[in-house]
């Protein structure tokens, strides 16, 4: 992906302001990459992520039946609830703090819709599977919204994750004011953060400085040979909650 870095240039930032933004009567939405009629060749994606959107949809409003195909599908749900039908016949609710990993493989056809009496709110994201043509498949489940790391997807569906078709892992953070996250990611390893609420201050390991993200804001970190570069978070005065992914 081509984008202005930050200094270590291996560091590449999306402020929440500069995503791409798509506004109907019932749907907020903001996208960290090129997604729909946003299209900028500089922002294609991150490494195997491909989708990042920041969805708020009104209540009885939602997306109705569409296609996927050759994807991994995974919803990580913020705030409220979130109906879902597919043609595999499943018929699903998801509340705050689950996640839907999806895998759309040779064809699936879905909808999304708030049921609830209030705006839901969810993280969508797609990842490029290791192949293509796998057969499509559905998973839900509900992690607790514990204060520290929670790990959400890993290939093997290890540690209580759901597996993913993909050498990706992810782990969603949460800490109180003040707090710190420590991070131990592995050298080689590249690694996107995204801001879902709050703020952080994000510590590199060099000693060189920290970098202020806010919520919405997305930071892309290069792989390093030797040593991981980035070494805590720090949580702002209104707590931080932020998703990790890493990847070779």
């Amino acid at each position: 992906m081509i984008a202005t870095p930050l200094s270590p240039p291996a560091l590449v930032f999306r402020s929440a302001a500069g995503r791409f933004h798509t506004q109907f009567d019932w749907l907020d939405s903001w996208h960290s990459f090129s997604f729909g009629s946003h299209v900028d060749p500089a922002w294609m994606g991150f490494g195997p992520l491909r989708v990042i959107n920041d969805d708020t949809i009104a209540p009885g409003q939602g997306f109705g039946m569409h296609p996927h195909r050759d994807m991994e599908i995974i919803t990580v749900m913020v705030e409220g609830q979130l109906h879902h039908h597919d043609s595999m016949g499943h018929h699903a609710v998801l509340h705050a703090g689950e996640v839907q990993c999806m895998s759309a493989g040779t064809g699936i056809v879905h909808s999304e819709r708030n049921g609830g009496e209030e705006p839901c709110r969810l993280l969508q994201i797609w990842i490029e599977p290791n192949r293509v043509g796998l057969a499509p498949s559905y998973g839900q489940k509900a992690f607790p919204l514990d204060q520290g790391w929670t790990l959400l997807l890993d290939p093997e569906g290890t540690d209580g994750a759901m597996a993913i078709h993909r050498s990706v892992r992810l782990w969603r953070g949460r800490a109180l004011p003040g707090e710190l996250l420590t991070v131990a990611l592995e050298p080689a390893q590249r690694s996107w953060i995204q801001i879902v609420r709050g703020s952080a201050q994000l510590n590199l390991a060099d000693g060189s400085g920290s970098i202020a993200l806010e919520r919405g804001d997305g930071l892309g970190v290069a792989c390093f040979p030797t040593a991981a570069p980035i070494e805590s978070f720090r949580a702002g005065a209104d707590g931080v909650d932020l998703l990790l992914f890493a990847f070779s």
